[in-house]
């Protein structure tokens, strides 16, 4: 199994172990964003070395190619010479580089069909996470407010709305019980301040009647 085989096994197993223990669904979101992070950054650092290797086996079939060519260039010069011994030398030399380059080829090509299919899953893998980063404020948004619905329904259905209400209503029939014998005080209070200003304007009527009476009675005399 290939490094991509064994992240997509440890991305499902986390998946589900996320799943059957969701105690916070927002950590987890947030933990699964970064999980598929570190997975994206070992599948390219993989990529990358998978590249390297490629480079380098082009590099190393080109030079046994171009080592056989020139082999092969060398023997024409020879056999032009006239020196037909050197001339096979110089092909067995081109020999041995055709199959070095053959080799090479070969490694080359299938390296290079590696790299290609590591490139098209690692542009899978960021395609899934950039869709999975433009998921995560959507998913925890609605986690946010299933939590404050969820609240606001367990304070409402703790409530005791009857007795609440009883209570509203007894602590109001107190209240006024309070204002009415408030009024009735202040009315008693008014009533008995009338009483006494009425007995001390009789007094002071009387006294001035008395006045007149005797003030007439000293006039009579006089006259006699």
């Amino acid at each position: 199994m290939g490094i991509f085989g064994r992240i997509s096994d440890i991305f499902k197993a986390n998946v589900n172990d996320a799943l059957d223990n969701m105690e916070d669904p927002e950590k987890m979101i947030k933990q699964m964003v970064i999980e598929m992070q570190e997975a994206i950054a070992k599948a390219t650092s993989g990529l990358a070395t998978a590249m390297a290797q490629e480079k380098k086996l082009e590099r190393d079939y080109k030079t046994h190619h171009q080592a056989s060519q020139n082999w092969e260039q060398k023997a024409m010069q020879a056999l032009n010479a006239g020196n037909e011994e050197l001339a096979r030398k110089a092909l067995a030399k081109k020999s041995e580089a055709d199959t070095q380059a053959n080799q090479y080829k070969q490694m080359y090509e299938a390296a290079s069909q590696t790299t290609s299919k590591l490139k098209g899953q690692v542009e899978q893998l960021k395609q899934k996470l950039s869709e999975a980063r433009m998921k995560e404020s959507t998913l925890i948004a609605r986690s946010q407010a299933a939590k404050a619905q969820k609240q606001i329904a367990k304070q409402v259905g703790g409530l005791d709305t009857g007795n609440s209400f009883a209570k509203f209503d007894k602590w109001e029939e107190k209240i006024l019980k309070t204002e009415s014998e408030a009024e009735a005080f202040t009315e008693l209070a008014e009533g008995n301040n009338a009483s006494l200003d009425d007995d001390f304007k009789q007094l002071s009527q009387s006294s001035a009647v008395d006045d007149d009476l005797a003030r007439l009675r000293a006039k009579l005399n006089q006259g006699e």
